[in-house]
């Protein structure tokens, strides 16, 4: 029998986006529970687009069922086998927790909480989906970013970049920024922003939302495939905020909604904490709209002994992610850059590296540049691939999910 999904209150974008293809193995039909209101309105909208495009479209049927008591409704009917979590974040554990509870699985995007008060729950959840044999999942698409998945590749070869420098708070050994837009086109389509995504009491700040996948690289990538205990090897130092400033006009525009003053959004962040003793600051940050031909921003620097490797997202880059490997001063490394690139192109026929200089930079083929809306088929691809089993899900996963939000929640707290 083919798994079938449940929607729960599909507040976020990302709801639609984790349907803008068809699964193998996943039926078609798809129960929505939700409120009626503007947010399941804009999920339904987004559902009738991907069905009636001209290519490649999809071939959704939806069970709608509007209750101001939808989760409720869900529970005692449960339709399907997976729910879906994308909406507000305040109380998305408990709709998790009970959705566990009921024997359901799920696949919720991020964050699950966005209060460290929270983290007993969060461990719960984890711990209830292991006794009861089922998947649970968060959305981190950004793994699937190439630039990312490379630059773990090269910060774990010894001979190119040598041994991740401590560094200090000043100069740490990691500093990652990234940068995302309140307007912007999402599936082609200028995004509207329900009101609440501007109340943090509901939302959550930078770090505590969007910034779970920049605390989620960092590990990811710099202690692959090893268990973070977030007790013993994480201690958050220091947070910062600043808020966004958003005009009555801008609110207008994007949430449809007047207002009668100017919005100081706190959406804005700035942690250092350390990992295993390695310095680390991340930037999370906020924009209204990116300048014409530009996007969302990730950048990121690994500092090692041998080399640094970098993710740049510049006017120089034009605006697209690229790697560079810079050299510390041995040498060796160019030689080992070239090496490496040769034995990988099995992963990634085509990947080239060229001398800029002072740096090195990888060049990416851009058959594997698929967009940040195509990482969200992917995420769920490996979700099914634990959903099918289980205890094929590393252990190594809930540590770190449980590291990512220590991270995430103590840094806005201390802010």
């Amino acid at each position: 029998m083919p798994s079938q999904l449940i929607i729960a209150d599909p507040g976020h974008f990302h709801a639609a986006l984790l349907q803008k293809q068809m699964y193998p193995g996943l039926s078609p039909r798809v129960s929505v529970y939700a409120p009626l209101g503007p947010d399941v309105l804009d999920y339904l909208k987004r559902i009738s687009l991907f069905n009636s495009r001209s290519d490649n479209p999809t071939h959704w049927q939806l069970d709608v069922h509007l209750s101001e008591d939808a989760m409720a409704q869900m529970l005692r009917d449960r339709p399907g086998n997976i729910v879906v979590f994308a909406g507000r974040n305040r109380g998305k554990i408990d709709g998790i927790l009970a959705s566990l509870a009921a024997g359901l699985n799920v696949l919720a995007d991020k964050p699950w909480i966005i209060s460290s008060s929270d983290m007993p729950k969060l461990e719960e959840a984890l711990a209830l989906a292991d006794r009861k044999g089922l998947a649970a999942y968060d959305i981190m698409t950004e793994r699937y970013e190439v630039t990312s998945e490379l630059q773990r590749v090269f910060v774990n070869d010894a001979d190119i970049f040598g041994k991740l420098e401590s560094g200090s708070a000043s100069d740490p050994g990691v500093h990652a920024r990234s940068v995302h837009h309140v307007m912007k086109l999402v599936a082609g389509v200028p995004l509207r922003r329900p009101v609440w995504f501007f109340d943090i009491a509901q939302y959550g700040e930078g770090l505590a939302d969007v910034g779970t996948h920049v605390v989620d690289l960092v590990q990811w990538t710099a202690f692959p495939e090893q268990p973070i205990d977030h007790r013993r090897d994480i201690q958050v130092i220091e947070g910062r905020r600043w808020p966004l400033i958003i005009s009555k006009e801008q609110f207008a525009a994007v949430t449809g909604e007047g207002r009668d003053a100017k919005l100081d959004y706190y959406c804005n962040n700035a942690v250092h904490y350390t990992l295993r003793g390695i310095h680390v600051k991340l930037e999370i940050l906020w924009n209204w709209e990116a300048a014409a031909g530009a996007g969302d921003v990730y950048e990121a620097v690994f500092r090692g002994a041998k080399s640094n490797v970098e993710i740049r997202q510049t006017e120089v880059e034009n605006h697209v992610p690229e790697l560079y490997i810079v050299p510390a001063g041995g040498e060796g490394v160019l030689t080992a850059v070239r090496k490496k690139v040769a034995a990988l192109q099995s992963q990634w026929p085509g990947l080239a590296v060229v001398d800029a200089g002072k740096a090195m930079r990888i060049v990416v083929p851009e058959t594997f540049r698929v967009g940040h809306e195509a990482h969200f088929a992917q995420v769920t691809n490996r979700f099914f691939d634990y959903l099918e089993s289980p205890g094929s899900m590393p252990g190594r996963e809930r540590a770190n999910m449980l590291a990512k939000y220590w991270v995430s929640t103590r840094g806005v707290e201390l802010s």
